[in-house]
């Protein structure tokens, strides 16, 4: 053991939000916005985590709509028979509310957990409010604003 680690230690034991990894030093220093996406191999937790999320939804949402359509081809009787409420076919009711229910459903969904991750890393879109909206602005045909 070397000075510099008794030192390290030294200084962990004072704090009182517990010793940064070398892991979350790197964390703390890596551009997860900026950096390549590769669905097969993702190169940070941060996009692991996210594409975690995405494919989730992705199968519920392959579900909630080929779901109905599916169980129409295996089940058609219970599936065409008309709903003692509404009158429809149950498959009708189905894709033509339950789909378009879903989706809405699984956006309020993403937006949550897309958020509670961004809180997990650190990141900070508010960050981005500051910056004068002006600046930034290019004129509809593509020129500068002038």
């Amino acid at each position: 053991m070397t000075d510099n680690d008794t030192h390290d230690r030294a200084n962990a034991a004072e704090t009182d939000g517990g010793v940064a990894t070398g892991a979350a030093q790197t964390h703390q220093e890596t551009d997860y916005l900026g950096a390549e996406v590769n669905l097969l191999d993702p190169s940070t937790p941060y996009m692991r985590d996210h594409l975690r999320i995405v494919w989730t939804g992705f199968a519920v949402w392959v579900l909630a709509v080929w779901g109905p359509v599916t169980l129409t081809r295996l089940a058609p009787g219970p599936m065409t028979s008309p709903m003692p409420i509404l009158g429809f076919p149950l498959h009708y009711f189905l894709v033509a509310f339950g789909a378009p229910t879903s989706a809405l459903i699984l956006a309020f969904w993403y937006s949550r957990k897309r958020d509670a991750l961004d809180g997990k890393y650190g990141i900070d879109h508010a960050g981005d409010a500051g910056t004068d909206p002006a600046a930034d602005a290019v004129a509809a045909d593509g020129g500068a604003d002038e």
